[in-house]
């Protein structure tokens, strides 16, 4: 069974580059100068685009900065989407977060992890893609579960759940600083049981 992150078309894998560029961009900056001092313009310079350009992709320096963390959850969507349809949802869910933390993260990623939990800004930036993603999530488990997330808790919890279980995770390795992160979310993802809450 394939549980990686589903391929995609050439077009929709230049725009995720850009994004990704951009957001590397705007990482390198924030460390460099401060979030405070670092300005759309900067960012769109130094990736070689206009402002614009910028501004298709981003709404804000904010939102640039936490991008890398955004695309990822993005992917976690994609992996549950790709799931089997006959497989349990916790196993689902299990295979989908582990299938998206495989690979150990770079210490781009982890710079990055580190500044939203020290910038307030960018904690509330990554909050708000938190929750779309969430809903996201809730859509599909809804889907699964043959329930509409517009009118069950049961969906949204499980969302929430999920991504409450990734973030303790993530806090907790990067507290301890040592060991593998993928190593600590299947840890987390084998104490929770998403199915129940979502279907009963």
């Amino acid at each position: 069974m394939n549980t990686g992150i589903p391929p995609i078309g050439l077009r929709e894998r230049k725009k995720r580059a850009l994004r990704a560029k951009l957001s590397d961009v705007a990482l390198r900056l924030a460390l460099e100068r401060g979030v405070s001092h670092v300005r759309i313009e900067d960012i769109a310079a130094e990736a070689d685009v206009s402002p614009r350009t910028f501004n298709n992709y981003f709404p804000s320096k904010e939102a640039a900065i936490v991008g890398s963390a955004t695309i990822r959850a993005e992917q976690l969507c994609e992996i549950l989407s790709s799931q089997p349809d006959g497989l349990a949802l916790h196993d689902a869910l299990r295979s989908t977060v582990v299938a998206l933390f495989e690979e150990e993260p770079d210490r781009d990623w982890i710079a990055r992890a580190r500044l939203i939990r020290a910038e307030p800004s960018l904690f509330a930036e990554a909050a708000k893609a938190d929750r779309s993603i969430e809903q996201e999530i809730a859509s599909e488990i809804g889907r699964r579960a043959g329930v509409d997330p517009a009118t069950h808790l049961a969906p949204r919890l499980a969302a929430a759940v999920v991504i409450a279980a990734i973030h303790a995770a993530v806090e907790l390795w990067l507290d301890r600083d040592e060991g593998s992160l993928s190593d600590m979310v299947r840890q987390v993802m084998v104490q929770f049981r998403v199915e129940d809450i979502a279907t009963e």
